[in-house]
């Protein structure tokens, strides 16, 4: 099941990622991939707005991950494309089961370190404001996810 959306403007965007975010469930993994500046950061800012979170969301690019426990339940931000696909000794998969929602921005990058059910989000630029959103569920939980929102 593929689902895809076309989005005008970054609020389209945002409001795409507060309707997910009011479908949350403790450990929800969602993977965000796509170019540079096609929208997966404003779509964890959007989120993380939904989720009650007041600081300001950038990706995490030299930091690799960036902990927001603040909100409705805890964020775990993440940006994985400076890892080159080396993920060990970070601890990454143990997010996984924290309790909380994981965004990972590149997740690409590092298929096999990624949970078996997930939700993959692809961000292709369309022109200067427009985006295609290509949605992927992992597993029943994430199938009835996408369902539910889109």
């Amino acid at each position: 099941m593929i689902e895809k959306v076309t989005v005008k403007d970054e609020s389209e965007t945002i409001e795409i990622a507060q309707n997910f975010e009011s479908e949350k469930f403790p450990n929800m993994i969602i993977c965000l991939d796509g170019d540079l500046g096609s929208g997966k950061t404003v779509f964890t800012k959007g989120f993380a707005q939904a989720l009650g979170i007041e600081e300001t969301i950038t990706s995490p690019t030299f930091n690799i991950i960036k902990e927001y426990p603040d909100g409705e339940m805890p964020l775990y931000h993440m940006d994985v494309y400076r890892l080159d696909g080396k993920v060990d000794g970070l601890g990454i998969e143990e997010y996984y089961t924290k309790g909380g929602v994981v965004i990972i921005e590149w997740a690409d990058t590092i298929v096999d370190y990624l949970p078996e059910e997930r939700l993959d989000i692809k961000f292709k630029v369309i022109d200067e404001n427009s985006r295609l959103l290509v949605f992927k569920p992992h597993g029943r939980k994430y199938e009835e996810l996408v369902e539910a929102v889109l």
